[in-house]
């Protein structure tokens, strides 16, 4: 099996994942994903997809992130790795798709209004 190479977006977040056959290892801007993501929810948000589909210590995964915060970027990975995950064996885009793991995250920040405070909240109002 050769590399499998895909892309994964959340917010500003970009991941790319390099996937293929063997040990488990999973890195994450040249070190290792518990070092890089710290806190369990971030790490477990990196596994979820492989711990789905039960491919945990199957395949290196190889990530390259960048753009928005932690969490977004944890999630953008998440995105990469099952998009790679159904490219290798495509039996388990169901079993992904029921968990919303193959499926993009639309939401964005929306963006600040002129004459306004920020998007939705405007500036105090005084009558008199």
């Amino acid at each position: 099996m050769e590399v499998i190479n895909t892309s994964g977006r959340r917010k500003c977040s970009v991941a790319r994942a390099y996937v293929s056959k063997g040990t488990g290892v999973i890195t994450i801007n040249k070190r290792d994903y518990k070092e890089y993501f710290k806190t369990p929810t971030l790490q477990y948000y990196v596994l979820q997809s492989l711990n789905n589909a039960k491919a945990v210590g199957e395949y290196d995964v190889k990530v390259n992130v960048n753009g928005g915060g932690t969490t977004g970027q944890a999630q953008a990975v998440r995105l990469a790795i099952a998009k790679a995950l159904v490219e290798i064996n495509p039996e388990l885009k169901k079993e992904l798709r029921a968990e919303g793991l193959v499926t993009r995250d639309p939401r964005m920040v929306e963006r600040k209004k002129f004459g306004q405070k920020k998007a939705r909240a405007r500036f105090q109002f005084s009558k008199r």
